[in-house]
């Protein structure tokens, strides 16, 4: 905003002023009659056009004021709210409450019963100095919001009322732009500040209100600031030579180092090289490959074509060869007939043949076995005779001595034999007796690998699902459950279900307390892997999408078919209850009423109590008369308990419901290993154990061997003692015997001889009978055969046609089934050949980021990486011994950087010292400079206000101690001496403390003014002169904005159109002060 300039102050009048008739109308606006003279100017921007209050302080409602452009009075008696506009002034434009010096929150602010207070100010935004004025218009309206806890919130809107901004920024930014300080008390000066700082005896107040009131204090700590800044900044620099001397023998350091590898940047610059052409020549081989597919794809199109024609031209020989073998089945077809038609003669001439040859083999067989019965009686006359010469041997050849010693000989060794056929049965038993144990132990052992085997394969199987469903926790209740509930999801939305299926069961359900997870899952077994349907219908529909995802022979998910309804059954009077433990249903969270509904029609899920300790669950189901209605109870460990039972659960951890997936994992496969160590040592067990069975059956067949030998040793010498016993007793009655039996055995085989030759008669007289026989049967096959013979060709023909049909249909099926291949391998081919493109590009972006421009390669790019490899072997053998290149040239550059850029640092502070004294001495030159104007300024100003009423006056302001003291001389001339303020009568005093006030408007900027009941000390004299200075003031500065508080009627005011007076209602009936509330010592909430 523009400074305009101070006209000085015109002599007094003494003429009289006339009276104003009091304006009681507050809405009218007189701005546009300010605006009819020609030589009045109206302020544009900054004053204050209106306020309006509601429920502030102890008003529910003041306004809304509409001020003048020049002077305003707001008169009114104590208690009208005069004050309250001042203070909402204060507020309303983001001063804090403690700047009001009427309270230290702003929550007091709002009247007592009520919630919040609204403060609504309008400023002038007009003219070339407009803030936004295409955004804002002519007004700014400032809307501020109090609510009883202290906060507040803004809305600045234009003069449309749109509202443009909400923040506090954009508020300081408008005030900024008018000059608009509301804690300056130049601009709105209480009568708490007031008695601060003017009416106080204290020069040094009067010292601040003056710095303050010119900002020349804000000035001052400015500099302050920026002093203690520049030392801190000298600190830094002494910090920073000091730094710059250890910097600058690193880098010296750092260079030699440099400079002793240099001989790297050639090798370097060489693999660089290297590395471009590497880029390129892969480039240059994947367009070659790129090539060769693309000449291959052709290729492959033009075979594509061939196999075509080549396949219609198979279908034309399958057309003919199956004609032809039609052809061939009619005339074969006709021959079966006629072959048919003498079948039946044949058959029965084939019965009659079969007939014949039965009865002739009969009587065969009769004759074989008459002969063999010959034979059989010839050959036991022939032993009989051998024995009976035997017999008549050993008769003539044994003596009686003999005999008796090889019986004694016989007996002492069957003795013998018999010791140790004892002592080898009794090795066999002890041998089966062993073997049998082992085996029992074997299979015992077998039985219990067994069963660590089936649990290992068992938690196999619960650890990859525990795993699964880490990342899908669907995946607990079975691999495919992820594909089936995805494949309901499309099922439903093609509309194929009436509802959509809920399920699994145990997946929508949750556990309040995870202690009781396995007692859950064993109370609900297999229908937390359920599925509900709302109808037959919708069962069958999912019944076939599990086909798809569980095999035949395998066990599915079951399927709950019941009504889908919204709510839950109400199950209050037939529910469990104790006080202590939860039923199963209310344990569970369950969101879902079909899931609930279902648990409890399948399960009874509210009859069944939950009790951790298994102690505790036989107490109250056993031991005393159950809850009613509680059929069951389950414990935490997953046994079942009921009044007479007790059932212990075959799990020990839960495997759907668990929360913990990762503790079960780490457990599981603890066990896993340990079950693993378990079968590893069983299997050692078993494999000593079969050693032992083996090694024991060994020696139990040599002992079993050894014992049938004695066996057989004791009966041969048993038998040979009494064959020496009884040969010489029965040796007359044994010859005479076998004699008769030799003649009964004669007359035997003679009856069998004639018998024989009749049954020989007999099957030749068949025989003749069955060649009869098979002769008309072989005419009849002959004829057949003739016809047979016809039919074989045919049949060759037809073998042959069927073969030509099977080759030429596995002729079309080979050229289709290398069509298939060919084309599968001709779009394999065409993507390989996207792929290569795509690679193509990210090779060629790849390389152009190394080497922009193309280069032509000759090499390949396995000889160019063969020679980046060695080079840079190489280098890493000088890095070897030299160190790394990059790593000194990174030390070096990093120490030089570090070096150069504190060096700047510090001259750039050096100068920046050097250039802010400058500055500063010449900027606290003109500080006191301007404090030496403006103090002559406001001394000016104050001499000739006080001359208005022929009093003198001194001002003297000591800047060294900061304190101002004010001599005033009422009065004439030089007729009395100067006095303290102090010493005047409190008429004078008013006045001339109204007189420093005016100096102070004088001299400062501020696009208004506000004085609140400046005359109160005042007499009648006092207050007129003191009123028309500050109207002659107001007169000479038409571009600010006065606004007066006063208990004053103003009646006596002269007639002008640039001032405005605003009456206030008395307060209500009671009511002489302003109800505040005490407030505790607090941070004031406004500071936001």
């Amino acid at each position: 905003m523009a400074k305009r300039k101070e006209e000085n102050f015109s002599s007094p009048k003494n003429a009289k002023r006339p009276r104003q008739e009091e304006l009681e109308d507050f809405d009218k606006d007189g701005d546009e009659d300010e605006c009819k003279g020609t030589t009045l100017t109206a302020a544009e921007v900054g004053i204050i056009e209106s306020i309006h209050l509601k429920n502030f302080m102890c008003h529910s409602m003041l306004g809304p004021f509409k001020f003048g452009s020049n002077v305003n009075f707001v008169v009114g008696n104590n208690g009208s709210g005069k004050s309250a506009v001042l203070t909402a002034l204060i507020v309303g434009l983001g001063g804090r409450a403690v700047a009001t010096n009427r309270g230290s929150s702003l929550k007091g602010f709002v009247k007592d019963g009520q919630n919040s207070a609204d403060i609504s100010i309008t400023l002038r935004n007009r003219g070339d100095d407009a803030f936004k004025a295409s955004v804002y218009g002519n007004s700014i309206l400032i809307q501020q919001h109090i609510s009883i806890d202290g906060s507040r919130s803004y809305k600045l809107k234009s003069a449309t009322g749109s509202v443009v901004s909400t923040r506090k920024e954009e508020l300081i930014a408008i005030l900024d732009h008018f000059n608009i300080q509301v804690d300056n008390p130049v601009s709105v000066l209480t009568q708490e500040m007031s008695k601060q700082f003017l009416q106080s005896k204290n020069e040094g107040d009067k010292y601040k209100f003056f710095m303050k009131a010119t900002q020349l204090e804000q000035m001052k700590e400015d500099y302050s600031y920026i002093m203690e800044t520049k030392e801190r900044t000298k600190e830094q620099i002494h910090q920073g030579e000091e730094r710059l001397t250890e910097l600058k023998r690193q880098c010296v350091e750092k260079e030699e180092r440099f400079q002793s590898i240099a001989g790297l940047s050639t090798m370097k610059t060489n693999l660089e090289s290297l590395k471009h052409e590497m880029a390129w020549a892969v480039v240059n081989e994947i367009e070659k490959q790129l090539n060769a597919i693309r000449d291959n794809i052709k290729i492959g199109e033009d075979r594509a074509a061939r196999l075509d024609r080549k396949m219609e031209e198979q279908q034309v020989r399958l057309n003919e060869a199956e004609q032809k073998y039609k052809d061939i089945q009619d005339k074969l077809e006709k021959i079966s007939e006629e072959t048919n038609a003498r079948a039946p003669e044949c058959m029965a001439l084939k019965a009659d043949v079969v007939a014949k040859k039965r009865a002739y083999n009969e009587a065969e067989v009769l004759y074989n076995r008459s002969l063999n019965e010959y034979k059989a009686l010839k050959k036991d006359d022939e032993q009989l005779c051998k024995r009976i010469e035997d017999y008549f041997e050993i008769f003539m050849t044994i003596s009686f001595c003999n005999k008796t010693k090889k019986i004694s000989w016989l007996k002492e060794r069957v003795k013998a034999f018999q010791n140790q056929e004892n002592s080898v049965n009794q090795e066999i038993e002890q041998f089966q007796q062993a073997i049998e144990k082992d085996k029992e132990e074997h299979g015992k052992i077998k039985r219990e690998e067994l069963d660590v085997k089936h649990a290992l394969s068992y938690n196999q199987r619960q650890l990859k699902e525990l795993k699964d469903s880490k990342t899908d926790r669907l995946k607990r209740f079975g691999p495919n459950v992820p594909a089936l509930l995805e494949a309901i999801d499309d099922a439903y939305r093609q509309g194929h279900f009436t509802y959509k299926p809920v399920g699994p069961l145990g997946a929508c359900i949750h556990l309040r307390d995870p202690e009781l997870a396995l007692a859950i899952e064993s109370c609900l077994k297999g229908l937390l892997q359920a599925y509900c349907c709302h109808n037959h219908a919708d069962e069958r529909v999912l019944q076939a999408l599990m086909k798809r995802f569980y095999l035949p022979g395998t066990s599915r998910p079951p399927i709950i078919v019941s009504e889908f309804r919204n709510e839950i059954y109400d199950v209050r009077h037939r529910a469990a209850y104790h006080p202590d433990f939860p039923t199963v249903l209310t344990a569970l969270e369950i969101d879902n009423a079909v899931v609930a509904n279902s648990l409890i029609d399948m399960r009874g899920i509210e009859t069944v109590l939950l009790i951790k300790n298994n102690s505790v669950a036989r107490a109250v189901m056993q031991s005393q008369k159950p809850p009613k209605n509680c059929r069951e109870a389950f414990t935490a460990d997953g046994d079942q308990v009921f009044a007479g039972r007790y059932y212990s659960s075959e799990n020990t951890r839960p495997k759907f419901l668990s929360r913990d997936v990762d503790s079960e994992i780490s457990d599981l496969e603890n066990e896993v290993e340990n079950k693993t160590a378990q079968i590893l040592n069983l299997q050692q067990h078993l494999s000593a154990l079969e050693k032992d069975i083996k090694h024991n059956e060994e020696l139990l067949k040599r002992c079993q061997l050894h014992y049938k030998e004695l066996k057989m040793k004791i009966r041969k010498n048993i038998s040979e003692i009494r064959e020496l016993e009884n040969i010489e007793e029965h040796q007359s009655v044994d010859i005479a015997t076998l004699e008769d039996e030799a003649q009964e055995n004669k007359s035997k085989m003679k009856m069998v001889e004639e018998h024989m030759e009749q049954q020989k008669e007999n099957m030749e007289h068949l025989k003749s009978l069955k060649i009869e026989a098979e002769n008309k049967y072989d005419a009849i096959k002959f004829k057949i055969n003739q016809l047979s013979e016809l039919a074989d060709p045919l049949k060759d023909e037809l073998n042959l046609a069927d073969s030509e049909v099977d080759n030429q249909k596995r002729g079309k099926r080979h050229y289709e089934e290398k069509q298939k291949e060919h084309l599968d391998t001709l779009n394999k081919k065409k993507r390989e050949l996207d792929m290569k493109e795509k690679e193509l590009e990210e090779k060629m972006s790849q390389a152009r980021q190394i080497c922009p421009e193309r280069i032509e390669v000759e090499k390949s790019a396995s000889i160019l990486d063969k020679e980046i490899n060695r080079l840079r072997q190489k280098i890493q053998a000088e890095h070897a011994s030299h160190g790394d290149r990059e790593e000194i040239m990174r030390q070096y550059q990093e120490a030089r950087e570090t070096y150069l850029d504190l060096d700047s640092k510090v001259r750039t502070l050096k100068k920046f010292i050097k250039l802010l004294g400058e500055i500063m001495e010449h900027r606290f030159k003109t500080y006191q400079q301007f404090r030496r104007c403006l103090t002559l300024r406001c001394k000016l100003y104050f001499d000739n206000l006080l001359s208005q009423r022929a009093y003198c006056g001194k001002m003297n302001f000591d800047h060294k101690n900061e304190t101002l003291s004010i001599s005033v001389q009422p009065g004439e001339g030089n007729k009395a001496a100067f006095s303290d303020m102090r010493a005047l009568s409190g008429g004078e005093r008013s006045f001339s403390t109204v007189c420093f006030i005016l100096s102070l408007w004088s001299i400062a900027e501020s696009p208004f003014r506000c004085l609140d009941e400046f005359d109160v000390y005042m007499d009648m004299v006092n207050r007129r002169i003191a009123m028309d200075l500050i109207l002659k003031m107001a007169d000479s500065q038409r571009f600010r904005q006065f606004i007066l508080l006063t208990p004053q009627s103003m009646s006596s005011l002269p007639s002008s159109k640039l001032i405005r007076i605003l009456r206030m209602s008395d307060p209500e009936r009671g009511q002489t002060t302003l109800p505040f509330r005490p407030v505790t010592q607090e941070e004031d909430d406004d500071q936001r």
